[in-house]
This record gives C-alpha cells, structure tokens and sequence, in this order.
C-alpha cells in the first residue's frame, strides 16, 4: 500500500472544527486538491526551515595523496500563511421567506461558501501570485515554484485557450498545504443583527469562514508542468508530452499525481483511441465506434480531473 498522508479534511476532522469538516465533506468534489494534497497546522503565520539543495560528495584519490573536505550545501527558507476571510450575511427577510425554515437558507449558503473557498484555494495552489487567475493577497503556488526544467512545452499557439497539467509530489518531504494557528479553518455562528445597506439599516444574519494558509515548496522536484496545451490541432495532451515531463524528474523521483482539466483528459483519451484503440483486429466490425477509455493514469500515476485549472490561461502564462 503506498503512503498516505494527513489532508486537508483530516486536519480539520482531528481539530474537531465540526461545522468546518460539514462544508470540507460536502465539497470535496469541487476542489480534489484538499483531498489528495498533503497538510498540516503550524503554530503562528509562518515559520523558517533548512533546506538541503546539495550533497556533500567525496572523490577518489591515489595512494599517499589526499582530498578536500566537502560540504551539503543548504539555504533557509521562509514559508508564510495568508489570511482568507469569506464573509457571509443573509437578509432577515430571504432567511424567513424560506419555505424550509431559515436553518435551510444558512445552511445553504454555508455550502455555497464552503465551495467557493475550495475552489479558491484549489485555484491559488496552480496559480498563486501575480496572475490574472490567482489573488494577488494569497499565497505563491506552483506557478512561482516550479523549476524551469521540469517545465514541457506543448506548443499551442492561440492565445486564452491554453491550459495545464501539473505533475505532483504530493509527499511531506516535497510539498504540502500550511494552516497557521494551529487550525485548518474557522467557521463561526450564525447571528442576527442589525446592519447598515446605503444608510439605512436592516436585520440580516452574519457569519464567516476564515483561516490562514500557505503552500510549502520544499523541493524544486515538488512540482512538473506541462503548458499551452490548446484547442489547436495536434497541441492536445498525450502519453508523448506526459512521457516528456515524467522523464524530467531525477531517478528515485516519481510524480504521486497528475492534475489536469477534464478538456486535457479527454484530449489525452482522444489521442489513446488514435494510437492504441482505432487500428488492427481488436476493433470491431460495422459502424461501430471504438474510443479508449477514460483515461485514470499515466505509467502508475493517478490522474486527477479538478476545475481549479483553467482552459481559459494566457499564452504568456
């Protein structure tokens, strides 16, 4: 059995944030990321690690003539967590106008907030800073991790149609999700009160769901890209370009998962049915369609099909 490791979802289960492991359970469809990513609370915002980005290395020598001494050389690093903040608030008037109590009318936008910051979260894991799909105020993702080696270019050509697969080592050792203060997040409760709506007040019921987290980066292997991947013909993803970015990773380094649009996923089943399903004696006779099937994994690694990727990135990105 392989490791397997703390999530998201464990995370919030093992601080007991009832209300918080509600909204993660009946989300987790949305965002697969806080599923399969590894996770863990820290104590504060941030905090400052060693990391090791060489080996010491002996060499051989003649008799009766010495060496020099090596060294491992290391860097520190400094990983922070940034505060989300989704502020809920409900009218009095749509509370009570639900034909199933007001519980149901918060309960349901308690859910669509839960999703929403999936989403988010799962969207600022690729994109992170200084992108048009990223929040400029969270924290780096992949997108400013990634090391350039480990980056594959499919070659799609038309601009706001390409999109991405990211190769994950999702392991501790490489990378993971960071929650400060020793939780995962916090959603409060529901409470009525009187606001304030173009100077002049009403009842409305208020609540929040907030919480700090950041990714840790702690390996330049943490991370492989396949990009411009596009609507063009012959710039769709396929075992090529996935066999590609696999064989960029150092030996005894192995991508955990692979993340991809549905649009890359069909574009990788499209091009199986091509190679592999539409020739020689194995298709069937008549007008009868053969496709492959949907694709799960690429040599052992499971492919993951999330909506926090995009089909709508910049050539430039």
């Amino acid at each position: 059995m392989a490791y397997q490791y703390l999530t998201m979802l464990d995370l919030a289960k093992i601080n007991k944030s009832d209300q918080a492991v509600g909204l993660i359970e009946e989300n987790l469809n949305s965002a697969p990321e806080a599923m399969v990513l590894p996770a863990r609370t820290i104590v504060g915002t941030s905090y400052k690690t060693l990391v090791r980005t060489d080996y010491a290395r002996g060499s051989f020598r003649s008799p009766n003539s010495g060496v020099e001494p090596t060294k491992s050389t290391y860097v520190n690093k400094q990983f922070e967590t940034f505060y989300y903040d989704g502020q809920m608030e409900m009218d009095n008037a749509i509370a009570t106008g639900d034909d199933q109590g007001v519980a149901h009318a918060l309960a349901l936008e308690a859910d669509g907030h839960g999703r929403g910051y999936l989403l988010q979260i799962g969207k600022q894991v690729w994109y992170g800073i200084n992108t048009i799909n990223g929040d400029a105020l969270g924290f780096p993702g992949a997108l400013q991790s990634v090391d350039s080696s480990l980056v594959v270019d499919a070659g799609g050509t038309t601009d706001s149609v390409a999109s991405s697969v990211w190769a994950v080592v999702a392991d501790p050792r490489f990378m993971g999700l960071t929650f400060g203060n020793s939780t995962v997040l916090q959603v409060g409760e529901w409470r009525k009160q009187s606001v304030t709506r173009s100077s002049k007040e009403m009842t409305a019921w208020k609540n929040s769901l907030e919480g700090w987290i950041g990714i840790e980066a702690l390996s330049k292997y943490a991370f492989g890209r396949i990009k411009k991947l596009t609507t063009d013909s012959g710039k769709g993803l396929t075992d090529t370009l996935l066999s590609q970015l696999i064989a960029n990773f150092p030996v005894g380094v192995k991508p955990t998962h692979l993340f991809m649009t549905r649009r890359s996923r069909q574009q990788l089943q499209a091009s199986r049915t091509v190679t592999l399903f539409g020739q020689g004696s194995g298709k069937p006779s008549g007008a009868q369609a053969t496709i492959a099937p949907v694709p799960t994994e690429y040599d052992g690694i499971p492919i993951i099909a999330t909506d926090s990727i995009l089909n709508t990135e910049t050539l430039a990105l």
